[in-house]
C-alpha cells in the first residue's frame, strides 16, 4: 500500500544516493528501540539490496591485492565481492565446535601485511549460526590492533532465535561496518533494498561510489520500506520469526532421524547445515555434490551442495532451507525418508 501511494502521488523521482532521509531516520530509530544502540541517520546508507551494500563496502575499503579474512563455510558471493574489488578472500576453516565462526587466534595467526580486515556473517548463511559476542569483541580487538576493518553481514540478525546472539555488532564499536537487508526479517525479497552502516568518515566515499554505480536505490521500494517500521508490520514480522523457529524445531530433529548430522543447532536464519557423510557411505555416493543431485532426481527435493560455500570439508555437507511452509517441510522429510529406504540402482 505504501508503494502504491508513492506511485499514485508521483513521488518516484531520484532520491539522494544514500537514500531517503525519512527512511534512514526510521532505521536509526529501529536500532535505538530494538538494540538500544545509537546509530545516527548520517551513518546509514540505503542500498539496492545487501549485495549492493557489500559491493560498496568492498569498493570503498579494498585496494588491489588486499586480503579479507572470512569464515569457511560462508556465503559465496561475499568472497566474489572482494574479488570484484581486486582483493583476495582468505578463508578460515571452521567447525561445529566453533559454531562455524572464526576465532581471534585464527585471525591473529592468519593476518599478514596484505590483510585489510575481516568479513563475518552473524547469523551465517549456510550454517544459521551466530558468532559469540565475546569472540566478536576479541576479533575486533585484533583487527583494530592491526589497523584493519571489521565488517559484519547482519542480514539475518532479525531472525535470531537466541537472545545470546540477538545484539547488533554495532553495540561493540561504531567503527564496525554492518550490512543489513529488508529481504529477510522484513520480507521484502523482490524489492531489492538494504542498507550499510559505516563510520562517519567513510560516508562521503561510499556516497560517491553509490552515485556512480546506482544513482540511488529504488524510490518506490524505499517508500514501501517506510511501512516496515509500523507497529502492525513489526507484529507480523515477529509472528513470522516465531514461525521460522517452529520450522527449525521440527526440521532439524527430523533430518537427524534420517541419518543426517546437525551437531550445531542453528540459532538464526532459516538454514540447516547437515553432515551427510553417513548417508553418502550407506548409498555408495561420493560426496554431497552427487547426493544433492540424487535427492533432486529421486526425491524431488532441492538442496544445495556444501562445496558452493567453501572448502573446509564442505564436500560432506548439504545446506537445507526451511524458508518453505511447514507443510512442504513435512513433504520433504517424507520424500527423503522414502528415497533413503528404497533400493538404489546404478
Amino acid at each position: 500500500a505504501a508503494a502504491a501511494r508513492a506511485i499514485h502521488n508521483g513521488t518516484t523521482q531520484y532520491t539522494q544516493a544514500t537514500g531517503l532521509l525519512p527512511l534512514r531516520e526510521r532505521i536509526s530509530a529501529w536500532y535505538a528501540s530494538r538494540f538500544s544502540v545509537d546509530v545516527p541517520a548520517s551513518r546509514i546508507v540505503v542500498t539496492a539490496g545487501a549485495s549492493a551494500a557489500l559491493q560498496l563496502a568492498c569498493l570503498a575499503l579494498v585496494d588491489a591485492g588486499d586480503e579479507i579474512l572470512m569464515p569457511d563455510p560462508s556465503y559465496p558471493c561475499n568472497r566474489h565481492f572482494v574479488s570484484a574489488a581486486d582483493g583476495k578472500a582468505v578463508l578460515l576453516p571452521t567447525t561445529a565446535a566453533d559454531r562455524y565462526q572464526p576465532s581471534a587466534a585464527q585471525v591473529a595467526a592468519t593476518w599478514t601485511p596484505k590483510t585489510r580486515g575481516v568479513l563475518l556473517a552473524s547469523p551465517s548463511n549456510p550454517t544459521g549460526t551466530s558468532i559469540d559476542p565475546a569472540v566478536l569483541r576479541d576479533i575486533h580487538s585484533v583487527v583494530q590492533w592491526h589497523g584493519g576493518i571489521t565488517m559484519v553481514d547482519e542480514i539475518y540478525l532479525g531472525l535470531s532465535h537466541d537472545d545470546r546472539f540477538g545484539q547488533t555488532a554495532l553495540a561493540i564499536d561504531d567503527q564496525i561496518i554492518s550490512i543489513n537487508s529488508f529481504s529477510k526479517y522484513f520480507h521484502m525479497t523482490g524489492w531489492r533494498l538494504g542498507w550499510l552502516v559505516v563510520p562517519e568518515a567513510l560516508v562521503p566515499v561510499v556516497e560517491r561510489i553509490a552515485q556512480h554505480l546506482f544513482i540511488c536505490p529504488s524510490t518506490i521500494a524505499q517508500h514501501a520500506a517506510l511501512a516496515c517500521f509500523e507497529d502492525a508490520s513489526i507484529a507480523e514480522f515477529e509472528r513470522r520469526r516465531a514461525e521460522f523457529k517452529a520450522r527449525r524445531d521440527y526440521f532439524i530433529p527430523a533430518l537427524n532421524a534420517l541419518g543426517f548430522s546437525i551437531s550445531q543447532i542453528p540459532d538464526g536464519a532459516f538454514y540447516a547445515w547437515a553432515d551427510c557423510s553417513l548417508i553418502c557411505s550407506k548409498l555408495g555416493i561420493k560426496d554431497s555434490w552427487d547426493l544433492a543431485y540424487e535427492i533432486m532426481h529421486r526425491a524431488h527435493v532441492a538442496v544445495t551442495p556444501g562445496r558452493d560455500f567453501g572448502t573446509a570439508d564442505t564436500h560432506k555437507f548439504l545446506r537445507f532451507s526451511t524458508a518453505s511452509s511447514m507443510e512442504n517441510l513435512h513433504t520433504a522429510i517424507a520424500r527423503l525418508r522414502d528415497m533413503l529406504n528404497e533400493p538404489r540402482h546404478a
